[in-house]
């Protein structure tokens, strides 16, 4: 700094002198990460459950039967593989969770377009799906067994219930998170009322409804288990449930895990699809 501006400095207030700038903390308040820094924190957060579950196994404090190691874990799986058509339970186990949720999201997002459009629609089926959704799904079963069967329809509308009343919801209310200054500036430039819905207020509300099929998708696989107690014989869900028979611990952790991981694949290409879809409209709000 100059005498010149040394002296200037001394002279002027305390609040209009210039701050020196300081470098972002990184536990600002919603502030953002480098993504070494990203990764580091993420990788810190999978490795150290990782590592307290194999130092617990280990240590002998807890019998193999109720806790068994990561090592035991993998072997489990090897023979899961090889010998018991892992891959199998994998594919149709997927199968299964992928069509009940697409057939929630076929249905659901159109209603859930009307309901946080129209208010008469909003009327007539919001307190209907309200109440139907905390049913719980596994009480459907015995119903759900009676209409449909026992085949793989049946493990579907098990997924689909647990699923579609939560989803309609959450895109009505997506909907309804459209700015109203949107709507009106279309109005006020002749959009018909099919014009504002197709061209207004669905596109703005797209990346909002692409983040609730995400956690709908999640959703889907909790509903896997209870899905696959109708009369199955293959799947993820059956396999742990059959393996709690047989005190098979480690296959449960084993199976949980897969799923875990499965799902965590998921979400990331969900993720992946929104910032390559929505990036630029984000960025221009």
């Amino acid at each position: 700094m100059s005498t010149t501006e040394h002296v200037l400095n001394r002279k002027m207030p305390a609040a209009e002198r210039p701050q020196k700038r300081r470098p972002p903390s990184l536990w600002a308040v919603r502030g953002e990460i480098s993504r070494s820094a990203y990764l580091m924190f993420a990788l810190a957060g999978l490795l150290v459950p990782l590592l307290s579950w194999w130092a617990l196994a280990s240590a002998g404090l807890v019998a193999k039967v109720f806790m068994p190691g990561p090592l035991d874990v993998v072997h489990r799986l090897s023979i899961w593989w090889t010998d018991d058509g892992l891959l199998t339970d994998i594919g149709i186990s997927m199968y299964r969770v992928c069509a009940g949720w697409a057939l929630s999201a076929l249905v659901a997002v159109p209603l859930g377009l009307l309901i946080g459009t129209f208010k008469p629609m909003q009327a007539l089926l919001e307190p209907l799906t309200d109440f139907i959704r905390y049913m719980p799904a596994v009480a459907f079963i015995p119903l759900v067994m009676l209409w449909v069967g026992i085949d793989e329809g049946s493990k579907i509308a098990i997924i689909f219930i647990g699923t579609f009343f939560q989803m309609v919801l959450m895109i009505a209310e997506n909907v309804r998170f459209v700015p109203l200054a949107q709507v009106e500036a279309a109005q006020t430039m002749g959009a018909s009322r099919e014009e504002l819905v197709r061209l207004v207020i669905f596109p703005s509300a797209k990346p909002a409804v692409l983040d609730t099929l995400r956690i709908t998708m999640g959703w889907a696989w909790t509903y896997l288990v209870v899905a696959e107690l109708v009369a199955a014989n293959t799947g993820l869900g059956y396999s742990i449930l059959k393996a709690q028979r047989y005190l098979q611990t480690d296959k449960i952790f084993a199976g949980i895990l897969l799923i875990g991981l499965i799902g965590l694949v998921i979400d990331q290409a969900f993720r992946l699809s929104h910032r390559l879809l929505f990036s630029k409209w984000m960025a221009k709000r």
